[in-house]
C-alpha cells in the first residue's frame, strides 16, 4: 500500500527530520558549512554597505515633501533586505546545488528502502558539478525574464496594483521548482517535463513552496531549512508518484520500428 501524501508543511517537517537522523547528516554538514561561511561574509558585506545602498535607492525629495523620508526610509530599509536574502539564497542554491543532487539521492533510498544509486565518491561528486550547474543556470533562465517582467509591471500606474500578489505566487513557485527539481534531475526528468509535472500536481507544489518560501526568510533558520527543504521535496517526489509517472510516460511514448521506416 502506497504511503499517504502530505500537505506542504508536512512535507518540511518530515524533511527536517529526515536531515538530522545520522544516517544523513555526512551529506548536510558540507553544504551547511559552505552556506554558514557565505551567510556570514554576506551579512558582513552587507552590514558595511547597508547605509550606502538605502541612501542611493531612496529617492531625492523637495524641501517641502521631506517628511515624506521618514515613510519611505522603512520601505527602502525592506527593499535592501530582501535584495541582501535573495542573493544569499540565489548564491547559496548555486553552490550546495551538487551536495543537494546527493543529499537528495540518499533520501530516496531512506524512504524507498532500496539504494538504486551509485555509492557516493569524490569523483562522482566531482562529475555532478557540471551537470546541476547547468541544471542551476536553467532554473535562472527560467526565472530572470519573468523576474524582469514582474519589475517593470512594478512601475505602470494601477497596473502595479497586482505586481504584488504576483510576485509573491511566483517567489512561491519558484521556491517549488527550486527544490523539486532535485530529485526530478537525479531521474533524469528533463526540464520541460518536470515543469509539466509540477502543473499537473500545481496545489500540492504550491503548498510545499509556500511554506519553504515562509521559512527560507528567516535568517539563520534558512541555514538549516535548505537542506531540509531539499529533503521535503524528495519526498515530495516519492509520495507524489513522481518516479512512477515518469515510467508510465515513457510507456506510454509510441517507440517507432526501424524496419518500419
Amino acid at each position: 500500500m502506497p504511503a499517504p501524501v502530505l500537505s506542504g508543511p508536512q512535507y518540511l517537517r518530515e524533511g527536517l527530520k529526515l536531515v538530522l537522523s545520522p544516517g544523513l547528516r555526512l551529506f548536510v554538514l558540507l553544504p551547511l558549512a559552505i552556506n554558514l561561511i557565505l551567510f556570514v561574509g554576506l551579512i558582513y558585506f552587507a552590514g558595511h554597505q547597508f547605509s550606502l545602498w538605502v541612501d542611493h535607492l531612496m529617492p531625492t525629495l523637495p524641501s517641502w515633501l521631506s517628511f515624506l523620508n521618514y515613510l519611505l526610509w522603512p520601505l527602502f530599509v525592506v527593499l535592501v533586505v530582501l535584495m541582501v536574502f535573495f542573493t544569499f539564497t540565489m548564491l547559496a542554491n548555486i553552490i550546495a546545488a551538487p551536495f543537494n543532487g546527493f543529499l537528495a539521492e540518499k533520501v530516496e533510498v531512506v524512504v524507498r528502502g532500496t539504494d538504486d544509486f551509485p555509492p557516493f565518491s569524490w569523483g562522482e561528486l566531482i562529475a555532478m558539478v557540471p551537470r546541476t550547474l547547468a541544471r542551476e543556470m536553467r532554473k535562472l533562465g527560467y526565472f530572470l525574464p519573468r523576474a524582469i517582467g514582474l519589475f517593470i509591471l512594478s512601475f505602470i500606474p494601477v497596473v502595479n496594483l497586482v505586481a504584488a500578489p504576483l510576485w509573491l505566487l511566483f517567489g512561491v513557485w519558484m521556491m517549488a521548482i527550486q527544490y523539486i527539481d532535485y530529485p526530478a534531475d537525479n531521474h533524469k526528468l528533463g526540464w520541460n517535463e518536470m515543469l509539466a509535472w509540477l502543473r499537473q500536481k500545481r496545489w500540492q507544489s504550491m503548498s510545499f513552496g509556500g511554506v519553504v518560501y515562509l521559512v527560507l526568510l528567516v535568517p539563520v533558520v534558512n541555514l538549516l531549512m535548505m537542506p531540509a527543504a531539499v529533503a521535503g521535496a524528495t519526498l515530495f517526489w516519492v509520495r507524489e508518484q513522481g518516479a512512477e509517472a515518469m515510467a508510465q510516460q515513457h510507456k506510454a511514448t509510441p517507440v517507432i520500428n526501424p524496419s518500419s521506416r
